[in-house]
């Protein structure tokens, strides 16, 4: 029998992401080798289309630092921050 080996990354929200998803932070439970695309895949389907919305115009960073490239593998105990477009003047 296969051992199954996961993840846990820590998601925040930060603006509209916030708003959209009714969390601040959470954890969520991928298999070891997840991208950032597999992390947005699966917290679409938690929290339903409105928030899939938001999150289409959202940057990412992943440990503090910008991902422009979602098949980025994610590392054990990341943090991916959802970061909507900020107005600013």
């Amino acid at each position: 029998m296969a051992t199954v080996t996961t993840t846990t990354v820590a998601v925040r929200y930060f603006a509209a992401a916030r708003s959209a998803a009714g969390v601040e932070t959470e954890k969520v439970q991928l298999p070891a080798d997840a991208t950032v695309a597999d992390a947005l895949t699966v917290l679409r389907a938690q929290h339903g289309p409105g928030f899939g919305t938001v999150l289409d115009r959202c940057s990412f960073l992943l440990d503090e630092v910008a991902v422009r490239d979602r098949s980025t593998v994610l590392g054990a105990g990341a943090v991916l921050d959802v970061l909507p477009p900020f107005a600013g003047g």
